[in-house]
């Protein structure tokens, strides 16, 4: 990929979605549709968006029973997406299951930890240790589950990069210099992602909801 950057296309509407991409589409590597997004426009939102030419990731994050999971990546077969996303934390059978049903040209990744998330909130859900050291615990089973590759944050890409020198690796909460975090507490720059071995940059309302999309996309792009 000569640009990693996935444009994250969060927005409910189809129209806007599709003027930004069209308005950007130079300057990013593929478009992210999330969960508000296929909620609001299904499969007919995803193939309008994927006459654009450019890669599709479906950021779905499907965590459910191994045989739920196995339908839900047949079902969308026809979409032929890039990249899929499943939690990890669903177990290694539903991420073997979700692997063993995706699209033969589909890269099925989990998961970690959600980039709005830190050590307290992972402490309030029961689950002992650092936020680090549960995305190190879950990267590992992805690996074994056979998948291609994990979503975690900036801070931890490093660390799986060098346990997990094949993985394919998605990372969020991206904040180019000098930008406001917004909900996201575990955030790095695009630069410093890319440096430390990620595979795929995503990056929405630091392009989305700035004053010239173009030229914002045009500035990360340029500090690649």
């Amino acid at each position: 990929m000569t640009n990693p950057v996935y444009l994250a296309l969060d927005v409910p509407q189809l129209d806007a979605a599709k003027a930004l991409a069209k308005k950007v589409m130079g300057h990013v590597g593929g478009l992210k549709l999330g969960l508000e997004f296929f909620c609001a426009h299904g499969h007919h939102g995803v193939h309008e968006l994927a006459q654009l030419g450019l890669p599709i990731f479906l950021d779905l994050k499907l965590h459910d029973i191994p045989n739920t999971v196995a339908g839900a990546m047949q079902a969308i077969h026809v979409l032929e997406p890039a990249i899929v996303t499943v939690h990890a934390s669903g177990g290694r059978a539903m991420m073997e299951d979700a692997k063993a049903a995706a699209g033969e040209h589909t890269r099925v990744v989990a998961v970690t930890m959600l980039t709005s998330l830190d050590d307290k909130d992972l402490s309030r859900t029961g689950v002992a240790g650092t936020a680090h050291d549960q995305v190190m615990r879950l990267a590992e089973l992805a690996e074994k589950a056979g998948l291609d590759g994990i979503v975690c944050s900036g801070e931890e890409v490093a660390a799986v990069h060098a346990q997990w020198k094949g993985g394919y690796l998605v990372v969020p909460g991206l904040r180019p210099a000098g930008s406001e975090t917004g909900d996201q507490k575990r955030t790095v720059t695009p630069r410093s992602a890319r440096d430390n071995g990620a595979s795929v940059l995503v990056i929405g309302r630091p392009i989305s909801k700035a004053p010239d999309p173009l030229a914002a996309a045009r500035a990360i792009e340029a500090t690649l």
